[in-house]
């Protein structure tokens, strides 16, 4: 049997049609970009050194890693220009401008639009937010720092529209002066940030570095830290003074 259905099966595919090459359907252009992108995506894990790129922004062209230089940064995105809530969000951290350098932290945004937008947006925020925005704003119509940052949401990313364009979520990036990842929130289009939280983790993340400390839940400057488990108790007391034991793993002190 095996015999004879093997030269059936032979003379029927040497006699199916052939399908030209150009006639196979194809995903459309933006959609082959958009699965490119996926498998080029770099793994922006904490600790991990934050890609490297060069764009316009309302302040000039930048190479991200000069730009940051010895300082802290925070890269946060933004869906698009004239939006409500981004407009709030882009004049509260304008706002809070003095803070953020008491920190040395610097400060630069991102909306997927381009400069003559951001130019024209900028006026909206200062006059809403009662504000003068000093902070750079990447201009990323084209996504690409989207895409290097993974700011993506994958619900546009499947219903992405007829031009291609998929939102950029909002993202916060904290960055050290060794250009490593140390926090990120991700936030959907739908819900504006806390900047007052945004402060409170810089806060922690560098109060952490300079004392060899950690932060409990809600912590704020003042409060008590916790000493880490890798340090003794008697080296802790040595180092801090007094240390208040909950639990042997558990012991907070003041700084």
């Amino acid at each position: 049997m095996a015999s004879k259905v093997a030269p059936q099966m032979l003379r029927a595919f040497r006699t199916a049609p052939r399908v030209a090459p150009w006639a196979v359907p194809r995903a459309p252009a933006f959609r082959r970009f958009f699965a490119a992108q996926a498998q080029e995506q770099p793994r922006l894990r904490l600790g991990s050194t934050a890609p490297n790129f060069k764009a316009l922004t309302t302040k000039g062209e930048i190479d991200f890693h000069e730009f940051i230089g010895n300082s802290w940064a925070i890269l946060f995105s933004h869906p698009a220009d004239f939006t409500p809530v981004c407009t709030t969000e882009l004049g509260a951290f304008a706002k809070l401008k003095d803070e953020f350098e008491k920190r040395g932290v610097k400060m630069i945004g991102l909306s997927a639009n381009d400069l003559g937008s951001h130019d024209e947006w900028i006026k909206d925020i200062n006059e809403v937010g009662s504000t003068q925005v000093q902070f750079p704003i990447i201009a990323d119509a084209d996504r690409k720092v989207a895409f290097l940052y993974d700011m993506i949401d994958q619900q546009d990313l499947d219903n992405i529209d007829q031009k291609g364009i998929a939102f950029t979520i909002r993202s916060v990036f904290i960055i050290d002066p060794s250009k490593k990842i140390r926090l990120t929130m991700m936030y959907p289009a739908s819900t504006g940030r806390n900047s007052a939280e945004v402060l409170r983790v810089i806060d922690s993340l560098q109060t952490g570095d300079k004392k060899g400390v950690t932060t409990p839940i809600d912590w704020k400057v003042g409060d008590d830290v916790i000493v880490p488990p890798s340090v003794s108790t008697p080296d802790a007391k040595k180092k801090f003074g007094e240390v208040r034991e909950v639990k042997p793993y558990l012991r907070y002190t003041k700084i």
